[in-house]
């Protein structure tokens, strides 16, 4: 009778309780696995690097992106390092990135959606003592001003409350500009030339006047807001930062709105996209949006317009 037990040295290699080894390269994923793999790591650096350039464009805030990367630990946000994070911040360069964060008590390998309680709470108190998020002020009319950087799309986010809140008035401005195409005087803007809008500025007929762009004046008649606000009607002003200035120094009750582009980057071809301008006015129009994007702590809420409609409510939702 043949002997079937098992030999002392164990199940012999072919058998099926030790079946044969993969060679490694049965172990490698394959090759599309791969492929994908790399698609997705260089999508989460694109995404982390998009990030970076909206806080150091001021586009969010730092507190906004470490509230992201603490919600979602495996998103770009939450896998970026604090040394990024901290770098991208205006003003904080390598060399005082590390005084920081040893001051802090953070790693420097350390990544947003890994921080402890104690380091979470540490950096968020350091990001509020540096850098402040806005906080609406009390005493707050029904005057608001809705200002933001240039091909934000302020105009047509006023356009969607003029069309959904009759309630409300959008005040008119006066410009020295030409008409856009499909602009019409009267609704869009009062055009006029420069010795007309002179002459209004000498009446004091302006809540507020600028030149924007070093190029063309902007300038809001005070008749018609001042009649609607006396009616106990709301008043929207969709307007630029040097005039939302001016509104708040002629009346400091004045609610201040910031609209926001969803990114830098989504500013950027909102401006190229739109083709209305030649190559030196974008580069000016970037120029002024950087600066016009630092100023937004000025304001008392901030609107991101990722979404028309959504962003028009938002907005008039605050002149209740």
């Amino acid at each position: 009778m043949p002997d079937t037990s098992v030999p002392p040295d164990g199940p012999a290699p072919d058998s099926p309780e030790n079946p044969p080894r993969s060679s490694g390269a049965h172990t490698r994923p394959p090759e599309v696995d791969r492929v994908a793999a790399s698609r997705r790591a260089v999508a989460a650096r694109r995404e982390r690097a998009a990030l970076k350039r909206d806080v150091t464009m001021r586009v969010i805030s730092p507190q906004e992106l470490l509230r992201r990367a603490l919600a979602g630990p495996e998103t770009p946000a939450g896998a970026m390092r604090v040394t990024e994070f901290l770098t991208a911040i205006p003003a904080i360069g390598e060399g005082k990135r590390d005084r920081i964060l040893a001051q802090l008590g953070i790693s420097p390998v350390k990544r947003l959606g890994g921080l402890g309680a104690r380091q979470r709470s540490v950096l968020t108190a350091f990001l509020d003592e540096r850098l402040p998020e806005p906080r609406p002020r009390g005493g707050r009319s029904r005057l608001v001003v809705l200002a933001g950087p240039t091909a934000v799309g302020k105009g047509t986010v006023a356009a969607h409350i003029r069309a959904h809140h009759p309630e409300i008035m959008l005040s008119v401005s006066a410009t020295t500009r030409a008409p856009r195409p499909g602009e019409v005087d009267g609704e869009h803007y009062f055009f006029v030339d420069d010795a007309e809008f002179d002459r209004m500025i000498a009446a004091n007929e302006l809540l507020e006047h600028a030149t924007v762009h070093n190029r063309f004046r902007y300038g809001t008649p005070r008749g018609p807001i001042r009649t609607a606000l006396a009616q106990g009607r709301a008043v929207l002003l969709e307007i630029d930062l040097q005039g939302a200035r001016q509104v708040l120094a002629a009346d400091p009750a004045a609610t201040l709105v910031f609209l926001l582009p969803p990114s830098w980057d989504e500013l950027v071809q909102r401006l190229v996209g739109r083709g209305t301008e030649g190559d030196e006015e974008r580069a000016r129009r970037l120029r002024t949006a950087k600066v016009e994007l630092a100023a937004q702590g000025e304001f008392d809420y901030r609107v991101v317009n990722d979404d028309v409609a959504r962003a028009a409510e938002e907005v008039a939702a605050l002149t209740r």
